[in-house]
């Protein structure tokens, strides 16, 4: 059998019961059987007992049964039924167990998924904060009076700047004969 690395036990003692059993269900590709070619020594003469032949796991051993190498985190698509089936885990219990796996220090063991920091912050710098009406030359919507608010208090200032001169010409014309520029609301 494969060797087992105290420093693994050591971090699977320390990991709380969920996390564990998550993989213990669908343990990390880096420390399965499969993916290190791990050899199993057979032994072959049944007169010497220590006469041990290494003979290795073929490497796709492990990927006959679909079942096996689905990730849990994704739907799957059954090659017999040619069916879509769900993720095991939904976006909710993907979130739980990233976070758990953060404050862990195991992210990298787990399978990929949309939740994962690094593809989240993959999908921010590419995309930027995706909120409907935030782009260039775009308003969010707002109401009425809000959508408006900046125009009407541009047009006000330039109002009372322009105010003076407003009422001088008043003065001089005769206190509204002859007077076309009322202000406009």
């Amino acid at each position: 059998m494969a060797t087992i690395n105290p420093e693994h036990v050591r971090l699977a003692q320390s990991l709380p019961p969920r996390l564990l059993n998550f993989f213990k269900r669908y343990p990390p590709p880096a420390l399965s059987q499969s993916a290190t070619g791990a050899t199993i020594a057979a032994n072959t003469s049944s007169a010497d007992a220590n006469a041990n032949t290494p003979t290795s796991i073929p490497e796709n051993a492990a990927l006959e049964s679909p079942l096996q190498s689905e990730n849990p985190f994704m739907p799957f698509k059954n090659p017999m039924t040619q069916r879509w089936q769900p993720a095991s885990f939904s976006l909710r219990k993907q979130s739980e167990i990233i976070k758990l796996a953060i404050k862990h220090n195991v992210v990298s063991l787990l399978p990929y998924t949309h939740k994962l920091p690094e593809e989240v912050a993959r999908r921010r710098a590419e995309h930027g904060l995706r909120v409907k009406g935030t782009g260039v030359g775009q308003k969010v919507k707002g109401k009425m009076w809000e959508r408006t608010l900046k125009g009407r208090l541009e047009q006000r200032e330039k109002a009372m700047v322009a105010m003076p001169e407003m009422i001088r010409h008043w003065k001089e014309r005769g206190h509204g004969r002859g007077w076309k520029k009322w202000p406009k609301n």
